[in-house]
């Protein structure tokens, strides 16, 4: 195994296997321990010149590293399943970016780790930029992290019958009271608005403990999910159809105050000042610590395709503080 970067916490940590490595399943079985400190030091582990045996191999080698892969639940984007759990990044139209984040930060619990698979490179660009959250945390300015630490943060969701992906998908049931089951079984207020619309809204926290490091890190969609971080005219368009309360997807202060531009803008500025990226080749494999390390995708061209598992739920500890916000949401 040759790894590069020294001591030095690069993203990702490049590990190269020579023509007589295993299969990539075979040199996880051995290297299983030493792997998992990697990742807590550099957040993301890039595996390049293993024998990986396409999409069967690639599910193969998710399993020796962390069990079973995660079932992919209340989604935020759309995704194709390519075997079982194994899903295809999001299928966005490859002209758009999708900025970075860290896999449902805004759900009860979350993957602690993701795998992402090159089964077919882009003819340009396409890389999958990763931003180290710690770097994150302390590149922000400390009155916006305080103000966050203070109030959480709030996502606000709307499902609207003929527009954008239906609750059915998102929740993957046509049921509505499983829908309602779900949410009163993970912090999330919901509202039936409409004939068949939805409104969820979420509150939780925007600074975590690593569970391993004890490191403070910057994990939330807070931006992602802002109505701002979307290009202007399609923000715009977005607000002249549904309004501010009515928007796909926005985020607020924990208390449902609006977060001003000024403050996401700030934050976009940092996450891209942190990123850092790399260009696929075939059969490369990324584990990705979704604590330690922001993900995204760059536009492209050709006919990328990138196979995504989740893997290893975490819960983090209650925030009754937080949580009583959105259960107080009754209008």
């Amino acid at each position: 195994m040759t790894a590069h970067g020294g001591q030095e916490k690069l993203l990702p940590l490049t590990v190269e296997g020579d023509r007589d490595a295993p299969d990539i399943s075979g040199f996880l079985r051995d290297n299983r321990a030493d792997l998992r400190l990697r990742l807590s030091e550099h957040g993301a582990v890039l595996l390049r010149g293993f024998r990986v045996a396409g999409v069967p191999g690639f599910e193969e080698a998710v399993r020796t590293m962390s069990g079973e892969p995660l079932a992919y639940a209340e989604r935020s984007s759309p995704r194709s399943s390519i075997k079982g759990n194994v899903y295809t990044s999001t299928d966005y139209p490859p002209d758009e970016e999708i900025f970075l984040h860290n896999e449902n930060s805004y759900q009860a619990s979350w993957p602690r780790l993701l795998f992402f698979y090159c089964d077919r490179p882009p003819e340009t660009r396409g890389a999958t930029p990763l931003a180290d959250t710690r770097r994150l945390y302390a590149a922000i300015d400390p009155a916006v992290r305080e103000e966050f630490d203070r109030r959480g943060w709030m996502v606000v969701r709307n499902f609207h019958e003929q527009f954008g992906a239906s609750w059915r998908y998102i929740f993957n049931t046509d049921d509505r009271d499983e829908v309602e089951r779900y949410c009163r079984t993970r912090d999330v207020a919901f509202k039936w608005t409409g004939e068949d619309d939805l409104r969820t809204r979420a509150v939780r926290r925007a600074i975590h403990l690593h569970p391993e490091t004890a490191e403070p890190v910057w994990f939330n969609h807070i931006t992602f999910f802002h109505h701002t971080t979307l290009p202007a005219e399609v923000s715009e368009g977005l607000l002249s159809l549904f309004g501010d309360e009515g928007l796909p997807s926005n985020t607020y202060y924990g208390d449902g105050a609006p977060i001003p531009d000024d403050v996401v803008a700030h934050l976009r500025d940092c996450y891209r000042a942190c990123s850092t990226r790399f260009d696929w080749q075939q059969d490369d494999l990324l584990v990705v610590d979704n604590m330690l390390a922001s993900h995204g995708r760059e536009p492209f061209t050709g006919s990328r395709r990138i196979a995504v598992a989740m893997a290893e739920a975490f819960t983090p500890p209650a925030a009754p503080d937080l949580t009583a916000h959105a259960a107080a949401w009754v209008r």
